[in-house]
């Protein structure tokens, strides 16, 4: 038993180790799938990365032999589509969209099931491999894909078998998730901005903490928000929910100090006031453990 915990901290270590030089890594060298799959290692301490890469790379090369001789763009993205979705069977998990598998790359490679943003890197590593330049798009409550044409850009949903959107669907998307599109500050063309790689990391991570929040998974969640902040440590937001998750664990004074932090970096957000209140409380509590 000790030495199976001594081999899954070593893998720990190892991640952590990985994550921080890839929040050093530019963002034309960065290998998405990897980090993607790096995340991972916490839950699957025995996971094989370069075993799930191989297996992206042997899905691209699927693809590949089934393409026409000077196959276009438009001939790359059907075979693909054909071939992922239909073929393989990957598909939008609508039953059990927040089960907290569906952010893990290895259990979507696995069960073929995942949310939009898992399925949207595997989308888009194979796309990659295949020369298709696309790009992922950080789209409020719908992670989608998109590429340029000299028609302009088409996006497409991997969740629903990399169909095209319309700009009555992408309104859809919006209404779905804030209600009628009019209450929507920012122009369509603006939240159809291209996601770096680490702020796709990031979306997925925090859907995870989302899953195992609500899961009341608190010492889950929190290993979550410390990847977060090994990837982009400039998030005040991610410091307070820690803050907020050492309370759910009654580990007070890392609350007590994360709350500080939070405040410290962003002192005059609207729930300040809710913070010093937290603050001053647990103050008290520490005080009294002393």
């Amino acid at each position: 038993m000790e030495l199976r915990r001594h081999g899954r901290l070593n893998m720990e270590s190892l991640m952590h180790e990985r994550l921080a030089q890839i929040a050093k890594t530019s963002e034309q060298d960065l290998n998405l799938a990897e980090a993607a799959l790096l995340i991972a290692i916490e839950e699957y301490p025995g996971l094989d990365v370069d075993a799930y890469l191989r297996q992206i790379d042997e899905l691209a090369t699927s693809v590949q032999q089934r393409l026409p001789a000077q196959a276009g763009l438009e001939d790359t993205l059907v075979t693909l589509n054909q071939y992922l979705f239909v073929e393989q069977g990957f598909s939008g998990d609508t039953e059990n969209y927040d089960d907290p598998r569906n952010s893990f790359l290895n259990e979507v490679l696995d069960r073929k099931r995942g949310i939009p943003i898992t399925l949207s890197i595997i989308y888009m590593e194979v796309g990659r491999r295949l020369g298709l330049p696309l790009k992922g798009v950080s789209f409020p409550g719908h992670f989608l894909v998109k590429f340029a044409t000299r028609e302009g850009e088409v996006v497409l949903d991997p969740f629903s078998g990399g169909s095209l959107l319309s700009k009555e669907d992408l309104e859809e998307i919006l209404e779905e998730t804030y209600g009628p599109a009019e209450s929507v500050n920012a122009p369509l063309e603006r939240l159809l901005t291209a996601a770096g790689k680490k702020e796709i990391l990031v979306r997925m991570l925090r859907n995870l903490k989302g899953a195992y929040l609500r899961r009341e998974q608190f010492d889950k969640a929190l290993s979550v928000v410390d990847q977060i902040l090994l990837i982009q440590p400039e998030q005040p937001d991610e410091v307070r929910d820690r803050g907020r998750i050492y309370e759910q664990l009654e580990c007070f004074r890392a609350a007590l100090e994360n709350y500080q932090s939070y405040l410290s970096q962003r002192p005059g957000s609207g729930d300040a006031p809710d913070v010093h209140k937290r603050i001053a409380e647990l103050r008290q509590i520490v005080a009294n453990l002393n």
